[in-house]
């Protein structure tokens, strides 16, 4: 009886070693991505954050990409314009869902179908309603027909392409995505912690949340993760710059950072105080100490170089403007004005926070600062349940973005405009903007539309911070290398070994 005790005892013992030191062995070999939020969802009908985003890419493929020059090049698919109001798309490269379902024209027809279906209330629905019916000619190939002429359609075919056997059954692909691009789910074990597999070598990549820059830095540093990007401080930036074992990348960017208003509120829907804000905002200086002179500052959604990119001036640093509309408001250094300012719980965002609200007490605005955990911030923000706000648009390509973000119609969750904007002019300006059939024309109308914005201020403009990424000496390059986006996309990751 006591050998037998003694053998059951030593064989536990025995695996328990053999599972540790196989476990030692995946930790070793799995890629880790220190990121600074976790991804709400990786449904591509509902997916609007950052994270959530650049994920959904590495997961799902999209009919259509970008070049370097911001115009849409084929994805998944190319296409004809048949006539103004007539798209055929076509599939290139037949392609396998993750659960070896063929990808065909009905998949793409289904994911349309549902990103317009008003019972879903997919945020992308307002963008896209111009599509009048989706046709099916044969497995690789459909038509688009559209409720009026837009020459700019295939540039807003961006969804990540869902299975249509798993819509019709109404799959959770908000935690358990099945996409048809290079890394497929593998678990999810708890919000901050996400694994995917690379469908290529069956590389386990593992983005784990860790929003405090001195832990991600520390993590970098010791091994326990093997890539860090962006939302670093400059003293961070620069000490791993130093790190002779630390492998660095750089590329400017073209991701929009601004201030936003609830226009809805008694205080911030007023021009006068929106126009003293912008007036007493130091971006050179933001820039320069808290940004480590790591972005440039931003006048409109897109940078000048863009097609439909304006450059404008209106609300440089001028305290004398904002003290006197101040003033005119009622206020003073007796009588400041208190304001709401809702960020993220990231430090490298509360920093900013923090300079923003000691430049506006020098013109009697006393800044309360509330920092929440990603997901109840983002929740706040699309409810409208604030005053003042930062955040940042990743990857915007196409001027569609003012429908989503400033038709009266696109109020959440029909869309982003999450600061209630209510313009007749500018609901007129966006969609005379989107009939236009000429590009060069569209881009004077986008332009105007700007500037009327720029008067309206929904937004104050802040800067495009750069892209930079860091990189454990274990990381190996493979064919093109780890090369950065001006977005700051996860696409790079289809490059590393390790």
């Amino acid at each position: 009886m006591l050998q037998r005790i003694l053998f059951v005892i030593v064989f536990f013992a025995v695996s328990f070693l053999l599972l540790s030191c196989n476990e030692k062995e995946d930790k070793t070999s799995i890629i880790r991505f220190g990121i600074t939020s976790a991804p709400v969802t990786l449904d591509p009908l509902y997916a609007t954050d950052a994270t959530s985003g650049r994920i959904n890419r590495l997961i799902y493929q999209q009919l259509i990409d970008f070049g370097e020059d911001e115009l849409p090049i084929p994805g998944l698919t190319r296409w004809q314009q048949i006539n103004a109001k007539h798209y055929r798309f076509s599939i290139i490269n037949p392609s396998y869902f993750h659960h070896e379902k063929l990808l065909t024209s009905a998949d793409i027809k289904a994911t349309y179908d549902a990103v317009l279906d008003k019972k879903r209330a997919s945020p992308h629905r307002n963008s896209l309603k111009h599509i009048d019916r989706i046709e099916i000619i044969d497995s690789l190939t459909l038509d688009f027909h559209l409720s009026r002429a837009d020459p700019l359609f295939p540039a807003f075919l961006v969804i990540g392409i869902m299975p249509v056997d798993l819509l019709n059954k109404g799959h959770p692909f908000n935690r358990q995505p099945v996409g048809s691009g290079d890394f497929e789910f593998s678990h999810w074990p708890f919000d901050g912690q996400l694994f995917l597999t690379r469908r290529k070598d069956q590389q386990l990549f593992e983005f784990l949340k860790v929003k405090d820059p001195t832990v991600r830095v520390l993590k970098l540093l010791s091994g326990e993760l093997d890539l860090i990007q962006n939302n670093l401080p400059p003293e961070h930036i620069n000490y791993l710059k130093k790190q002779q074992n630390i492998k660095y990348l750089t590329k400017k960017g073209s991701n929009y950072s601004y201030l936003g208003f609830n226009l809805q509120d008694e205080q911030t829907g007023q021009l006068k105080l929106r126009q003293a804000i912008a007036y007493a905002l130091d971006r050179d200086k933001i820039i320069q100490y808290a940004l480590g002179n790591a972005a440039i500052k931003a006048s409109s959604f897109f940078p000048p170089y863009h097609w439909a990119g304006l450059e404008m001036n209106n609300y440089s640093l001028n305290l004398e403007k904002s003290l006197t509309l101040m003033h005119e408001l009622g206020y003073s250094k007796e009588k400041p004005l208190q304001l709401s300012y809702k960020t993220s719980s990231d430090p490298f965002r509360i920093r900013i926070a923090t300079i923003i609200q000691s430049q506006l007490k020098q013109v009697y605005i006393d800044v309360d600062i509330k920092s929440y955990d990603w997901g109840t911030f983002y929740g706040d923000i699309k409810k409208g349940k604030f005053q003042l706000y930062s955040l940042t648009w990743v990857g915007i390509k196409t001027p569609d973005i003012f429908r989503y973000v400033f038709h009266s119609e696109s109020l959440p969750p029909s869309g982003a405009n999450r600061g209630r904007l209510n313009n007749h002019d500018v609901d007129q300006m966006i969609e005379e903007a989107e009939q236009e059939l000429f590009i060069i024309e569209q881009a004077k109308l986008y332009r105007n539309l700007q500037q009327k914005l720029d008067q309206l201020l929904p937004y104050a403009s802040l800067w495009y911070e750069d892209n930079i990424v860091f990189l454990s000496p274990q990381l190996i390059m493979q064919g093109e290398g780890y090369q950065l986006s001006s977005d700051g996309n996860y696409d790079a990751l289809r490059f590393v070994d390790k």
